[in-house]
């Protein structure tokens, strides 16, 4: 019974061995397919945030670009045609219309419609009202190129955030990868060990038998 037993013990530590290793290796593929999914949602989040902030950095480079034409960064034509556009915007000819015939209706009231005072403030009115729309037009694109900036800072630090937390992750894959076959190999060592162990009960057994 003690040769049989010996046997019978060694056959159950090897088959057992071997379900040790399978387990092994389902765990470590259960927790590497966690670990991936998680990169991927945060894939998958960077994704949806660089969709929605889109919009505001493109609008944001607009606005800076069209900043840097009016203050005259880009060619002098550029210029030129930015300031034309602002003269000849409808809110430019609605704010120099309604600007005159107020000019126009106090002189009339106070009897100096035809005076020197009121043709040099008409003459004046257009240009101070053009320089003003575009002090006014640059601090509106000021406003949306800042807002662009803040977006593409968001986005680029939610890009470090992932990078980070991708990196993480893998590392964890990585050591459950390792410990997994570190586990597999240690099963694997107590197997071969368990082999000969049996060769060695046979082989004794049979000694016995002999004698």
């Amino acid at each position: 019974m003690g040769f049989l037993g010996g046997v019978i013990g060694a056959v159950g530590s090897i088959i057992g061995g071997r379900q040790e290793r399978k387990a092994i290796s389902r765990a470590s593929d259960q927790q590497a397919a966690a670990y991936e999914a998680g990169i991927e949602e945060q894939r998958r989040q960077f994704d949806a945030l660089q969709e929605l902030l889109k919009p505001y950095i493109t609008g944001g480079q607009t606005a800076f670009g069209a900043q840097q034409r009016l203050i005259g960064l880009g060619t002098q034509e550029e210029q030129a045609a930015a300031i034309a556009q602002l003269e000849q915007s409808p809110m430019m000819k609605a704010l120099v219309q309604k600007g005159e015939n107020a000019l126009l209706q106090n002189a009339s009231a106070t009897g100096g419609i035809r005076g020197g005072n009121t043709a040099a403030a008409l003459a004046q009115f257009r240009p101070q009202m053009l320089a003003q729309l575009i002090e006014g037009q640059f601090s509106k694109l000021g406003g949306l190129s800042s807002l662009g900036a803040n977006s593409a800072a968001m986005q680029g630090n939610s890009g470090m955030g992932m990078a980070s937390n991708i990196g993480n992750l893998l590392g964890q894959i990585g050591a459950s990868r390792s410990g997994a076959t570190l586990g597999r190999s240690a099963s694997s060592r107590q197997g071969i060990s368990d082999l000969l162990g049996l060769a060695g009960n046979m082989i004794g057994g049979l000694g016995g038998f002999g004698g």
